[in-house]
């Protein structure tokens, strides 16, 4: 297990400080109603899908009302049940960065041509599918945001509830486990130190990709188009930019 964080500098994770309410709420919508689909039903007790999505709208402030009528829609039982599917997008940005972007859509042909344009436009080429995966290891990531916890409390009840590293920063905790070990370890972890901001399958890249200064503006424009995009869900990529950069583009 390691003590830093870096993931954060490789996973673009929605819900961004420009990013409107209503668009967060939209995505968080559509998580749940693939969850209820696919999860096991709406029943968030026996469907940890759901219970994961429903926890991330109650951590982004999402009224009860929508979660239940997103509930509601996902069985049809309010009469207007929707399809959105689950589609993966591979390809190359500015500098080589690889990256995945995961979709929840309900027309596949407009996502494609979207995403497609956006990584034509800022330099990159979108490829096939498992074109870049396989630079990515599939592992689930429990996260806590709470500046009163301390790592070495955190390596101890991970390693303790089955998780396989953990990153931590000052305020920030990244769990990591085995893709097929996720719910288990996020139900060790709740017994513990209560409901984590996050839980869900990531991916991890194994080796990341340096971007200098040029490329990393170009790189941010093209993460900034897929994330205002309201079929896009999370990015994924294994991008390495210098601090003094990240400071630079924040700014």
């Amino acid at each position: 297990m390691a003590g830093h964080s870096q993931f954060k500098n490789i996973m673009h994770r929605k819900g961004a400080q420009d990013a409107k309410r209503a668009k967060i709420f939209t995505r968080i919508g559509r998580e749940i109603m693939v969850a209820v689909k696919t999860g096991g039903g709406p029943d968030p007790s026996g469907n940890p899908a759901l219970r994961a999505a429903i926890q991330a709208a109650r951590g982004a402030n999402m009224p009860n009302d929508r979660i239940d009528r997103a509930i509601k829609r996902a069985s049809g039982a309010d009469g207007e049940a929707e399809n959105f599917e689950e589609v993966r997008y591979e390809g190359y940005g500015p500098g080589g960065v690889a990256l995945i972007v995961e979709t929840l859509t309900d027309n596949r042909n407009r996502t494609a041509a979207d995403v497609r344009a956006a990584f034509n436009k800022y330099g990159g080429s979108l490829g096939e599918t498992n074109s870049v995966a396989f630079m990515f290891d599939r592992v689930g990531l429990v996260i806590y945001e709470d500046p009163k916890l301390d790592h070495d409390t955190v390596f101890e009840a991970a390693l303790e509830a089955g998780a396989e590293d953990v990153q931590s920063s000052e305020e920030l905790h990244e769990i990591f486990t085995a893709a097929d070990d996720l719910s288990n370890v996020r139900e060790n972890l709740e017994g513990t130190f209560g409901s984590p901001s996050s839980a869900r399958l990531a991916w991890r890249p194994q080796n990341s990709t340096p971007v200098d200064s040029d490329k990393a503006h170009t790189l941010m424009k093209l993460l900034e188009v897929l994330d205002e995009h309201d079929d896009v869900q999370t990015i994924f990529g294994n991008y390495d930019i210098p601090d003094d950069v990240m400071a630079e583009l924040a700014n």
